[in-house]
């Protein structure tokens, strides 16, 4: 396993100013999700972390409550400016969700039964699973030795479609089996 690269924790060349508005852009364009355009952004367009960065910072954030995206907002933040950075980058980051959110919600209530609105939804839902699966793709495909990453990769697809477990149960279940497997793996490459 990687681990998050010390020389660039709290970067003063990176201004809040840059990371409000990268999060900014990152809210507008995630409709469905911020994982994907979070990756392209911040890894793709400003190169603020690393592939490996990236994909390290969304495990630790898949076992923080609340929402991926905002883990990773938090987290880029605080590696690129500290504690302000961190703020800043959720401030960009929910802007727009908190100012539409509430009109959206008043209009979704009022024309919840429309035909069109569920259609509309409907393929809504399906681009942003897919945004989503491609974002797992690309994050597996990063991984050194990608059969164990991905055998477990496709050990909790099949415990969520198949269980009616949890998520948290199925997560808590295999992520002592997978750091165990990648723990004997980077011995054996370091030999």
């Amino acid at each position: 396993m990687s681990y998050v690269s010390a020389e660039r924790i709290a970067d003063p060349r990176v201004t809040l100013t840059a990371i409000f508005s990268e999060f900014l852009k990152i809210s507008l364009c995630s409709f469905g999700g911020g994982l994907a355009w979070a990756r392209r952004f911040v890894v793709g367009q400003r190169q603020w972390v690393s592939e490996q960065d990236f994909t390290d910072i969304l495990s630790i954030c898949q076992f923080m409550p609340g929402p991926n995206v905002i883990g990773v907002a938090v987290c880029v933040g605080a590696k690129l400016r500290g504690p302000i950075g961190a703020i800043t980058a959720v401030l960009g980051f929910t802007l727009i969700p908190c100012a539409m959110g509430l009109p959206l919600g008043a209009l979704y209530l009022r024309y919840a039964h429309s035909v069109v609105l569920h259609n509309v939804l409907g393929g809504v839902a399906a681009a942003a699973a897919g945004l989503l699966i491609g974002t797992g793709i690309r994050m597996l495909r990063s991984r050194r030795g990608g059969g164990t990453a991905l055998l477990f990769a496709a050990l909790t697809v099949a415990a969520v479609i198949l269980s009616k477990l949890p998520l948290i149960a199925i997560l808590l279940g295999l992520a002592p089996l997978s750091i165990a497997a990648a723990r004997v793996e980077t011995r054996r490459s370091n030999r």
